[in-house]
């Protein structure tokens, strides 16, 4: 590996709070240690089409609080074949990119996978995206802010649930996954959770609604990911209102609302650490790797392996959320 005089770094994959603390720690750290960094705009298209802007420190100035990212985000059609990939290539060379630096989820680091291989790309990555289903992080950068957007909103929910005794059947993202789901569902004390990993049981769902009928509550939250084996929420709504037609069912999808935001302060330490630390193992002779947390402490996990081992929501969250909702 050569020396690296300038680090191309983009935010790729759906958009998560704390992206553009990750870009300011990416810069700060290689400015602190004399490498330029050069911002690659729209992710893998912007590779495509070498829309690059350079960055000094002064240009990440003020924008640790910003949610989104500076650097926008896109999918790419091009990137996925050779030719746009090739393209790619001719570009990183033409502005004298040494390494990269990835912020996403598990499609921008098989794609990056693939650029290495056929062309020795040396580059690193943090993790964003607010799914927290990246294998070698206990936490994403993205995934606290939107659970603390989720507790606000189901918050409000519950209150005017309670005014009316209705049923909220609230809708959160996680087409694969259900750690928003179950995370932000202990939050606000929700009386039922349902996420892909388990499989949903309709009649289970009613006889606990009932059961809370009957126990005279003044309000009932069921918080589902979009990807649940039953449905989304207005499909579990429909099966809810059948068998109970005296509930006031309502529901209420937050889709991208989650992804909005200022970043929690949590969040923003977590994208300085992460973005610093694959600066800092670029700079020692890492590459292919992403930088992630586990029990607070820095790791670097080989790309391959963040979406080669499917997670799975703790089972004592699990359990746990079942017991407080009885």
């Amino acid at each position: 590996m050569g020396e690296i005089k300038n680090i191309g770094v983009f935010t790729s994959g759906g958009d998560s709070p704390g992206m553009n603390a990750c870009i300011r720690a990416v810069v700060r750290t290689a400015t602190y240690h004399g490498v330029q960094v050069t911002g690659i705009r729209r992710g893998l298209q912007g590779l495509v089409e070498g829309d690059f802007v350079d960055l000094p420190s002064q240009a990440v100035s003020n924008i640790v609080q910003r949610g989104g990212t500076i650097l926008k985000s896109a999918r790419s059609e091009d990137f996925r074949t050779k030719e746009g990939r090739k393209k790619a290539y001719e570009n990183i060379k033409a502005k004298n990119i040494d390494a990269i630096v990835a912020i996403g989820g598990d499609g921008t680091f098989k794609g990056l996978s693939v650029f290495n291989e056929e062309f020795d790309i040396v580059s690193t990555g943090a993790p964003g995206t607010i799914d927290n289903d990246l294998y070698g992080t206990d936490y994403t950068i993205g995934f606290d802010t939107a659970i603390n957007t989720i507790v606000s909103a189901v918050d409000k929910l519950r209150d005017t649930a309670s005014s009316h005794d209705r049923l909220f059947v609230v809708e959160v993202m996680g087409n694969d996954s259900g750690f928003l789901a179950l995370h932000s569902g202990i939050g606000v004390g929700a009386e039922a959770i349902l996420v892909p990993e388990e499989k949903t049981r309709i009649p289970k769902l009613i006889k606990k609604l009932r059961e809370d009928l009957r126990a005279s509550k003044t309000s009932c939250i069921v918080i589902v990911a979009e990807g649940d084996d039953a449905g989304g929420a207005y499909e579990i709504s429909e099966q809810v209102k059948n068998k109970l037609p005296h509930f006031d069912t309502k529901v209420t999808v937050l889709g991208h609302l989650q992804r909005g935001g200022s970043p929690t302060a949590y969040d923003r330490l977590l994208a300085s650490r992460l973005g610093s630390a694959a600066v800092e193992a670029l700079l020692s002779g890492k590459k292919s790797v992403m930088a992630g947390l586990i029990n607070n402490e820095v790791v670097l996990t080989p790309f391959e392996e963040t979406w080669g081992v499917k997670l799975k929501p703790d089972p004592s969250l699990l359990r746990l959320s079942e017991i407080l909702s009885t």
